[in-house]
Parts: C-alpha cells; sequence; structure tokens
C-alpha cells in the first residue's frame, strides 16, 4: 500500500492546519484509504486494529462534512463504551479546532442528565454515544436525528457482542436513507454482515490482513507461571524492566481490586479501572493516569476498551482473555502510531490453551521467556544506581559534605567503606527490593495465621458467629469534613504499626491542608481506608503518593467504602463454641 500525506488527500485548509497541529503528516494506511472515498458520499465498511488511526479516518470526513451554521445533529458516531466515547469526542475537538462553530457531544450512561440536556440544546453537530443512552434520548424527545448525514458505527462488533444490536437497528431505522454509513471492526461475522448488507449502499471495502493485526513494532513474549505466583512474577518484571508506565489487564473485577491491592502494598503507585467504579471515579483515574500521576493501572477489557493514551512502555497480561480479539485490542495500547512497545502475559496451566488459539488468529509467534532470577534483579539495581551516581557526578548536582565525612573519618572508617555503606543505604532505599517468590507460600501463609492471637469469642447465637470488624477511628482532635467524601486506600496497616494520627500527620503535613478536611480513619491489617473531602483527593494524592511512613514507602489511591459495622450479639451462657479447641480454616482467617 503507498503512503500518502495528508495534503494529497483532499482535505480543506482548516483540517490539513488541525492535522498538522496534532503532530501528524503523513497519513496511516487505513486513512489513506478510507478518507477519499468518505469524502466522495461513499459508504464505507473498516475492517482495522485499535490504535490504527480509524477514529481520524471518520472523524476528519465528519468534520469536513459538517456545516457549522446549522445548530442541529448532522454525524452521529455510536461507540461501545463511554470510554471510547470520550475518547473519539476529544479526537474530534482536535480536528474542528480550526473550524469555528462545530461543536461535538459526548452522550453515554453514568453521566448526569441535566449536563447532556444542557448540552444537546446548544446544537451541537457532531453526537458521539453509546447506543443505549442514544435511544434514551430519542424517547425523551432530546435528540433529534432528521438532519444526519453520517452515521458511524465504530467497534461494531464489539456493540453486537454487548447486546446492542437492536439498539443499532432502531437508531440506524431512524436516521434518514439519504445518509452515509461508516462501519468499522476487528472482525466481520454473519451479524455484522447482515447490517452491512441491510443499511449500506455499495459499501467501499477497506481491510487490514489478518497477518496485521496485531502491530509488528510489539514484542511480544509470555512467562509461564504458576498461578499462585502471578503477582510476585509480575512484581519482579515491573522492578527488572524497570517499568514507568504500563497497563495490566485482568479478566474480572475482582481480580483487578485484589491485583491493585497487592501493588499497592508493594509500594507500586497503581489504581484500577473496571465497570463497578462510578463514571467520576473513573475519569478520575484516567485523568490521572494520563497525566501519569500513576505508574500502573489495571483494568478489565470492558473499561479499557477505548482507551486512548500514548507512550505506554507495556502491557502485561495478567491473564490471557478468553476471546483472542480481546488480546490484540490489549495489546493495541502499547506500540502506537508506528512506536515500538512490549506485551508480556503470565500464562498458567490451564491458559495455554488459549495462547495458542491467539497464536493462530494472529498468526504472529509469541516468545517464551524465563522469570527474572534474584540475583538478575540485584544486578539490575545496582547497575540503575551506578547510572544515576554517575550522571549526578558528572553534572555535579550535588552539595558538598565535607563535614559528615571528616567525622566519618575521624572516627576511624576508610572513604571507601563510607562510600560502599552509602551504596548499600541508597540501594536498599531507592530500589524497589526483590521479594522472593515463595515456593513455600502456603506454609508461610500458615505460619502467618498460627502467630495471630487467638479470637476471644463472645457469647452469641451460632448463627451470628463471626468476627466483627475493625471500628472506624477517627482522630480526636478535630472534625471530619463536611459535605462529599472520597475513601483513599493506603497501602499501609497495622502490620507496618501505623496509628490513624499518622495518617492525619502524613495529610496535613504534605499538603498544609487543614486537618478538618480528614475524616474516620479505619486501619486493617494490611492496609487502611482514610476518609477526605472529595475537593482535596487530586491534591492529596499527588502529595502523599511516593512519601514515606514508618519507614515505608506510601502508596494512595481512591479506595471504596469500607463495609459497615455489624452488631456484636451474645450467645446465651452455657453453650460453648465449637471452634474453641480446632477452629476451621475458613473461621480463622
Amino acid at each position: 500500500m503507498s503512503q500518502k500525506l495528508f495534503s494529497e488527500l483532499g482535505l480543506a485548509p482548516e483540517l490539513l492546519k488541525a492535522v498538522e497541529r496534532m503532530g501528524f503528516e503523513q497519513a496511516a494506511p487505513v486513512q489513506a484509504e478510507a478518507i477519499p472515498p468518505l469524502l466522495a458520499g461513499r459508504d464505507v465498511v473498516g475492517q482495522s486494529q485499535t490504535g490504527s488511526g480509524k477514529t481520524a479516518a471518520f472523524g476528519v470526513p465528519a468534520v469536513q462534512l459538517v456545516d457549522p451554521a446549522r445548530r442541529e445533529v448532522q454525524v452521529l458516531v455510536l461507540c461501545p463504551t463511554r470510554e471510547l466515547a470520550t475518547q473519539v469526542a476529544e479526537e474530534i475537538a482536535k480536528l474542528a479546532h480550526f473550524k469555528r462553530g462545530v461543536r461535538e457531544l459526548p452522550v453515554y450512561g453514568g453521566q448526569s442528565y441535566d449536563r447532556q440536556f444542557r448540552g444537546l440544546e446548544a446544537g451541537p453537530q457532531i453526537v458521539i454515544g453509546t447506543p443505549g443512552r442514544v435511544i434514551d434520548h430519542l424517547e425523551r424527545g432530546t435528540l433529534q436525528l432528521g438532519a444526519v448525514k453520517m452515521v458511524v458505527l465504530d467497534e461494531a462488533d464489539r456493540m453486537l457482542d454487548m447486546g446492542f444490536r437492536e439498539d443499532i437497528e432502531r437508531i440506524l431505522e431512524g436516521v434518514p436513507q439519504e445518509r452515509q454509513t461508516v462501519l468499522f471492526s476487528a472482525t466481520l461475522p454473519p451479524p455484522i454482515r447482515r447490517i452491512i448488507e441491510r443499511f449500506t449502499r455499495d459499501p467501499v471495502q477497506v481491510r487490514i490482513e489478518a497477518t496485521t493485526m496485531t502491530v509488528p513494532t510489539i514484542e511480544q513474549s509470555y512467562l509461564e507461571v504458576d498461578w499462585r505466583s502471578k503477582t510476585e512474577v509480575l512484581a519482579r518484571l515491573i522492578d527488572f524492566q524497570d517499568v514507568r508506565y504500563g497497563l495490566v489487564f485482568g479478566c474480572t473485577k475482582v481480580q483487578v481490586d485484589e491485583l491493585t491491592e497487592a501493588l499497592l502494598a508493594r509500594g507500586y503507585s497503581t489504581d484500577k479501572l473496571h465497570g463497578d467504579m462510578a463514571q467520576t471515579m473513573r475519569e478520575r483515574v484516567m485523568r490521572r493516569f494520563r497525566e501519569r500521576k500513576i505508574e500502573l493501572l489495571v483494568a478489565t477489557d470492558v473499561a479499557a476498551r477505548g482507551l486512548d493514551v500514548d507512550d505506554i512502555e507495556v502491557v502485561f497480561n495478567y491473564e490471557l482473555p478468553y476471546d483472542a480479539e480481546d488480546y490484540v485490542h490489549r495489546i493495541g495500547r502499547t506500540g502506537r502510531a508506528g512506536k515500538s512497545g512490549r506485551a508480556i502475559s503470565l500464562v498458567s496451566g490451564r491458559e495455554f490453551g488459549r495462547l495458542q488459539q491467539i497464536m493462530r488468529f494472529t498468526k504472529a509467534r509469541i516468545q517464551r521467556q524465563a522469570v527474572p532470577r534474584l540475583d538478575e534483579l540485584q544486578e539490575k539495581s545496582t547497575t540503575r544506581l551506578l547510572e544515576s551516581l554517575r550522571a549526578t557526578l558528572e553534572k555535579a548536582e550535588y552539595k558538598p559534605q565535607d563535614e559528615v565525612l571528616e567525622q566519618l573519618t575521624a572516627a576511624g572508617h576508610l572513604p571507601g567503606d563510607i562510600a560502599s555503606a552509602l551504596i548499600h543505604l541508597l540501594n536498599a532505599e531507592v530500589a524497589r527490593v526483590p521479594q522472593k517468590i515463595a515456593e513455600d507460600e502456603p506454609k508461610r501463609a500458615r505460619a502467618e495465621r498460627a502467630t495471630r492471637p487467638r479470637r476471644e469469642w463472645t457469647e452469641a447465637p451460632e448463627e451470628d458467629w463471626g468476627e466483627r470488624p475493625p471500628r472506624a477511628r477517627a482522630h480526636p482532635k478535630h472534625r471530619g469534613p463536611e459535605g462529599d467524601t472520597v475513601w483513599l486506600r493506603f497501602n499501609l496497616g497495622e502490620n507496618a504499626g501505623v496509628l490513624p494520627g499518622d495518617f492525619v500527620g502524613c495529610i496535613a503535613g504534605e499538603t498544609g491542608l487543614p486537618r478538618e478536611v480528614i475524616g474516620s480513619i479505619q486501619i486493617l491489617p494490611t492496609i487502611s481506608l482514610v476518609e477526605v473531602a472529595a475537593e482535596h483527593v487530586e491534591t492529596i494524592l499527588d502529595a502523599v503518593n511516593r512519601t514515606r511512613l514508618k519507614g515505608r514507602r506510601v502508596g494512595a489511591s481512591v479506595g471504596t467504602p469500607p463495609a459497615p459495622e455489624r452488631p456484636q450479639f451474645a450467645r446465651p451462657s452455657g453453650r460453648k463454641s465449637p471452634f474453641a479447641k480446632n477452629q476451621p480454616p475458613w473461621r480463622r482467617d
């Protein structure tokens, strides 16, 4: 396929200026093939993977088609998820930067209706929405499609997988017949082909062959790992490759929650993204990730669909997806716009069938790699420290410490010993200490449980036996926050010896905010939950992450409210607990 410049595609001057402002000169293959027929008024059916530039492929003609003088919807874009709708809206806003009067509006579930009502009343020419919310506005009469000139189905196969087929057909039946229909899909199964036959007119086919379904600049590999050791292996990989900006994919919401908590406990700057989170919280997490205030984002496939972030170093598949197409979408988050990237999968015994299916689907060979050894991790850590020291010495960006050195040499210490001791301390302080993969993890867990104090059982009916949850404790010398609050999850708990006053002092000291912004504090064995005023969440997270408390690095993120306290019941006297001597594991834990 011959390469083309955007200036060769027949774009209006304002579109060329917008594309140049975005830093593009040469069109991607999907753009070079789709833009000319769309500008000529033809229908287009495109088969292209995530990250190939398909948003601009339909976004450029859509913006050029719009008449800014008419305050009515002229282009409708349907997307499977709210994240993709937001991404497409942002891209179209950039393309329309120099075309005065063009307005775009995303509409999706989870967002305030009032905001969308006001947006629709303002007269946007381009509406980007999820099928369910678009149908909702049509039924309410707040969205009119009588002037639509173009309808775009983005990731059509995913919309059908999510059960939107009837909504899509209903929407297509409600727009004028004299329109352009644009459809992009990673695959073209029979249901998609039936929609193409029914709702398009002699469409131009834009196809990327299956051999290029995965971006060739992505280095793909996998590790054979016991499923119980996946978290430890992931931590080793992050340390070994010094990952500072990456994505970790899990298959379930529970898995994402547990993995995020485990990574936070190890000191990584981590947050999560999945469908059970409120839309405002998801947008906050995505904003922090795009601003690189988070190193690692742990997400499910649905939540990350349409996630548009540049320069992601690596994508980790904590568990392989069941659908090979989801694997393509996952790894497409790295190696975007022709840049190199890495995709690493952790594969346990039950997942090898999925791995073979993925390799057949992508026609790519995924190389096996070994788990980094402890000595390799230590060597990497030492090398990074030496490089940092060398750079500091060459730039002379340090303050002389002659007085300290004189005191140490006067005490009889040799300069070489002093330097070695300092490097030893720096290595322990700066580098993340590699953790041993516990082949004897079950033994350690049993030993941990054995050292816990035996629970004191109170007299209570059998059906109410159970452990009373920890009591939420607030700092005694200040009032809690007023108005909306958010719970933050810290990676330090009882095991680290922290008290409520430690969190109050850390937050107030690092941010300069008054103590009144802090509410209840719940300290659990390995984590703590701190209630803060919602308006100060960003300030607090930016300030406390990567600081130290009780000698350990702090990792904080937006968490979920603690479970409500259960009342304590009294068991009638004269009845002994059957667990007094031999408590089963599920009750001891």
